[in-house]
Formats: structure tokens, sequence, C-alpha cells
């Protein structure tokens, strides 16, 4: 689904949610102000009666001092009366400069007010057994429910920042990301190309030396030839990027084992002592896409070269066969990995080193994972010990074929 439009829906329902829980308990507020207000006109009524002796202290000390919003009391025609009812400056409050006929007049303007917030309550008494209106109370909101009343709107205010923050922040993190793939990418294509390109130069210059050499003249020209081929195998690859490749029934081990012949050929090349070991396995057919799969044995073998300082190094490439998987070990005596960046290493773009690792890695993941619906794993890393890549493969063929077919469909 589109995240904009997830974060959008999201902030409905935040807003809608809170405006609604908002006007429900200011519902329940303004119904509860009314009742005192009712409560005051019913004591009003009774101390009012020509039959009421009691001491009405409890009234005016439990009642008259819950008001804590606007009220003024009116007579029957709507005049005002009184206006200081309640606890002090929460009800009205009038300019003390202001002159008689002034306050009179603010407070006709505030019954006004009033009434357009709460329909009034009128006081009455029973006069030979007729109702009659003798005041009239107007009344407003109190102060928390008129903050509640615009809560909802600074909600709407928040939800749409939120929105826009998180649009900001996911168009940003998608624009870096896609940058870092680019840069990736970039590397990546010259780490691939650096190796066969380098062994091309070291060909030319071998054949000016051996050019009285015709045996060695022809050996040269098939490593060139060989050379060429990985270029374009280099360029296949990188075509398969984004599409559905195809698989194929292939034997693991022969195709591991054109990687190693190749790279065994050209490590004295690297400038560093390194044995590679690679024990070729008994057949075991696999639905493979050939052609990516090496692309990630190489990815893995060139880490685990980088990896190697000046001492001695080794390369162990070992293939487990069980009974529902086939394992794919790719071992390095070399620097090993930082805890710290371990779980960045699959990222796009992220890498450790001036070149390489960029993509190689993520590409690597991606392959085995997203094509052929197997895992690759760091299964280890000590520092200054080595490092463990982990390719695990399903081993049925038609168990492998059908979660691939599924996948296509």
């Amino acid at each position: 689904m589109n995240v904009k439009l997830v974060l959008l829906i999201l902030a409905i329902i935040i807003t809608a949610g809170t405006f609604y829980y908002t006007q429900d308990l200011v519902k329940e507020l303004e119904k509860s102000e009314r009742e005192i207000v009712e409560l005051y006109a019913n004591s009003l009524e009774f101390i009012a009666g020509p039959t009421s002796n009691e001491d009405f202290t409890f009234v005016f000390e439990n009642i008259i001092k819950r008001i804590n919003f606007p009220l003024i009391l009116t007579d029957s025609s709507g005049i005002p009366t009184s206006y200081d009812v309640g606890s002090g400056n929460k009800n009205i409050e009038i300019d003390s400069t202001l002159t008689q006929s002034e306050k009179e007049a603010f407070l006709k303007n505030k019954v006004q007010e009033l009434r357009k917030i709460h329909e009034p309550i009128n006081v009455t008494y029973n006069i030979n057994g007729k109702e009659q209106i003798f005041n009239k109370i107007y009344f407003g909101n109190s102060e928390i429910i008129q903050r509640l009343q615009y809560y909802p709107f600074l909600q709407v205010i928040f939800a749409f920042f939120f929105v826009a923050i998180a649009y900001i922040s996911f168009t940003y993190l998608k624009k870096t990301e896609q940058s870092n793939i680019w840069v990736g990418m970039a590397k990546e294509i010259a780490h691939q190309l650096g190796t066969p390109i380098s062994s091309l130069m070291g060909w030319v210059e071998l054949l000016k030396l051996k050019s009285q050499h015709p045996s060695e003249v022809i050996n040269i020209s098939d490593e060139m030839g060989n050379d060429l081929n990985r270029l374009n195998k280099i360029t296949n690859r990188f075509s398969k990027i984004g599409s559905k490749p195809i698989l194929k029934i292939n034997d693991i081990g022969l195709v591991i084992t054109n990687v190693t012949k190749y790279f065994e050929k050209r490590l004295p090349q690297t400038g560093k002592d390194v044995e590679l070991i690679y024990i070729q396995p008994k057949p075991i057919n696999l639905m493979l896409n050939s052609a990516l799969f090496e692309w990630v044995i190489e990815n893995l073998i060139k880490n685990a070269i980088d990896a190697i300082g000046s001492d001695k190094g080794k390369i162990l490439v070992a293939v487990q066969e069980h009974k529902d998987v086939v394992e794919i070990e790719v071992s390095d005596n070399g620097k090993g990995i930082n805890s710290k960046n371990r779980k960045n290493i699959f990222k796009p773009g992220y890498s450790t080193k001036n070149r390489g690792w960029g993509l190689g890695l993520s590409l690597s993941k991606r392959i085995i994972e997203d094509y052929h619906k197997g895992k690759l794993i760091l299964k280890n890393s000590i520092l200054n010990e080595g490092t463990t890549f982990l390719i695990i493969l399903e081993k049925s063929l038609k168990k492998n074929s059908e979660k691939i077919k599924n996948e296509r469909s």
C-alpha cells in the first residue's frame, strides 16, 4: 500500500477519533453543568416558598460554590438582577470603572450572548395553583469546556504537521536510499569490472614479453578469452537485475568450481598470499540461475580476499548436503567484521571500504532469497580471526520449483 495514503488515513482516523471523543466529553460536562444550574433554580424556588424556614447554608456552600461558569439571574422579563453567583473570578467579570448604566448595558449584552449558548432555565413559583415565572437563569460554558471545544481544531493542526513531517521524512529517506543505491551500483560495477580488466592488462604485458614463444602466446590468448567472457558475464548479470531470471537444473558443485578455478589463476595478481580451498562434492542438482549464483559466490570470495591482510590467508568454500537443504559456507581468516557493522552489511550502498560491498552483499542476498528462495546470512565473525557466510538452499527440486512458480504467479 502507498505509504503516503496510509499516513493520510492514519491522520484522518486520529483526528476523527479525537473529535468524537472530545465532543462526547463536552456534552457530558455541559449536561453536568446544566444539572447544577437546575439544582440552583430549584433551590431558589424552595427558598422563596411560603413554608420554607430551613437553614440553607448547605445550598450555598455545596451548590452555589460549584458554579464556575458564566451565570446571570434575571427577572421574568430578562432584566439582570444578579451576576456574582459562584466561585468568584470564574463567573462574570465586570470592569470596576464602568458606571451603573454601563454595567447594566454590559449585562444585557452578556445575557444575549448566553442565550445563544444555552436555553435559559426558568425559576417558577406556585401562586394560587398556577406556575408563574419569576426569574430566568442564563448560563454559559465553563473554561474547561471552552478549551475542549477548541481542542479538535488544534488536533487537526497537529495531525496536519504530523502528516507533513512524516511525508517529508519519508521522501527524504527514499531519495537517500535511491542515492545510496546508485552510488553502490557504480561502486559495484567498478568492483566487478576491476578483476577482469586488471587481468587483461596483465596478459597484454605478458604478450609483449612472450611474443617469441608461440605456445605461451596461445595460452595467454586463451586466458584473455576467459577474461573477455567474464566481462560478458558481468554485463549479462547486471541486465538481469529487476527481472525474474530463468532457473534451470544445475549441479551446484560444478557452478562453484567454475568460480574457484577462475580465482585460483588470478590470486597471485592480488599481491596477497591467499590459499583458496574448495573440495568439490558429489553431484547435487538444484534449481539455479548459474550466472547469478556464480555472482554470489564471487562476491563472497572477493570480500574474503579483501578482508585478508598481509599475513598468509586462507579461504574455504564448503558444501554440505543435508536431508532437505544444501548449505554452502564461505569462510576466511581475515580481519572480521565489527559487531556494530554486522546489521548493516546487507543494506544497499553500505560499505566500510573505498570500493565494493556497496551493493555486492545486498544483491547477493536478493539473488539467494528472492530469486532462489533460500537464505544468505552472516553465520559468524570474530575480529582478527575471520568471517563465515552461509547460504542455505532447498534441496528438493519439486519444493524449490513450486516456490518459484508461486512467486511468479
